[in-house]
């Protein structure tokens, strides 16, 4: 079967490989009004994958799409394109569709799965401020944007990039919700591992005010005698 050459044919081949019991499992993860298909998250990255050419008209139209399937698969497309080596223009409109569209991102494994290269990638060598404006957005999904696409940072980036990182997870410090303050400890975990010396004075000013599970990731690569000196 030849790969899907349109958006229209992607959705047909997401809805053919629909599951009633796949569906229950996704549901779980959606609003209650939310569509959806049901499909393996396995099927729906290697549809995606075999429509990774399809141009940013045809993303728009995924995007467009109110099942939760087609606009994942969108999110997929985009982060298999910027795997690539593009130019800054090609980088840089692949960002923009994402930041662009962002009200049609309604989950956080929709975040997860295009922002560190998508967005991350595009933004090395940049100034930070559309991380920290989104950062300061009422959205959680906005907000875990901001500190998910660091996440590239940390083995692409340089040390300003790595900064920018920082300055984020600052900004992010005291949030409460589940969505946004878990990636906050994401981020300094594995940013441990190119700068601990950075995460632990991090830590040294912020732990004492960050959500606990948030702590318990970030100190998951430290020393393991540093660790009870941030949980106490």
């Amino acid at each position: 079967m030849a790969p899907p050459a349109t958006a229209a044919q992607l959705v047909d081949a997401l809805w053919a490989a629909r599951s009633v019991d796949e569906l229950t499992k996704v549901r779980k993860r959606l609003a209650d009004d939310e569509e959806a298909f049901g499909l393996r998250m396995r099927d729906l990255f290697d549809l995606a994958k075999q429509a990774m050419d399809l141009s940013l008209d045809e993303v728009h139209q995924l995007l467009d799409h109110p099942a939760y399937e087609p606009r994942m698969a969108a999110m997929c497309i985009l982060d298999f394109q910027a795997r690539r080596r593009l130019d800054q223009d090609e980088r840089q409109a692949r960002c923009a569709t994402y930041l662009d569209r962002h009200d049609r991102i309604t989950t956080w494994d929709m975040v997860d799965r295009a922002a560190p290269r998508v967005v991350g990638g595009a933004l090395i060598g940049r100034p930070a401020d559309p991380l920290l404006d989104l950062a300061g957005s009422d959205d959680p999904l906005r907000r875990r944007t901001a500190i998910t696409a660091p996440l590239h940072f940390i083995r692409h980036g340089s040390e300003d990039d790595l900064a920018h990182g920082f300055a984020v997870a600052t900004a992010l410090v005291g949030d409460r919700d589940p969505t946004v303050s878990k990636p906050v400890g994401i981020f300094l975990k594995h940013a441990s591992t190119r700068d601990a010396t950075g995460v632990r004075r991090f830590l040294d000013d912020h732990a004492g005010t960050m959500p606990r599970p948030a702590v318990r990731l970030a100190i998951d690569k430290l020393d393991p005698n540093l660790r009870d000196r941030y949980l106490s």
